[in-house]
């Protein structure tokens, strides 16, 4: 899936932003807001939707659409650039495929090392105990 067709339903929003910038800051709207609606989207699929949804649940709005925004720079042609830039690596990591675990053992070395640890912190708990002198 290439996340560079998508861009034609990006909707951008820009206001002011904390940050450096000095009185800049006060008086421009840079800070860049990305909003792409997932559900009605043209461009993806019914499966590469939900996978989406799925993935990107804490990002996404209870209508379905995903609200990011940057605001770093100090122009808002730079704080566009930075969150499309997120959204798209965003999106491809949302698509890759998890490689599979692979189940291992401990080994000899690793077990008997824990072992020795376990036998190590007993032996401090136990100088902690009350001396019994009868």
């Amino acid at each position: 899936m290439d996340p560079t067709r998508l861009f034609p339903e990006l909707q951008f929003q820009f206001a002011r932003s904390g940050g450096s910038g000095g009185q800049n800051v006060n008086k421009v709207a840079t800070k860049a807001e990305l909003y792409f609606d997932i559900p009605n989207s043209a461009v993806l699929s019914d499966e590469e939707k939900a996978v989406l949804l799925e993935k990107l649940v804490t990002k996404v709005t209870t209508e379905g659409v995903l609200v990011l925004y940057h605001q770093t720079e100090r122009t808002q042609l730079g704080n566009r650039e930075k969150v499309t830039e997120k959204f798209y690596q965003l999106i491809r990591k949302a698509f890759e495929k998890e490689k599979p675990r692979k189940a291992t053992r401990p080994t000899k070395a690793s077990r008997e090392e824990k072992l020795a640890q376990k036998k190590k912190r007993g032996a401090v708990k136990e100088q902690r105990k009350r001396v019994d002198f009868d």
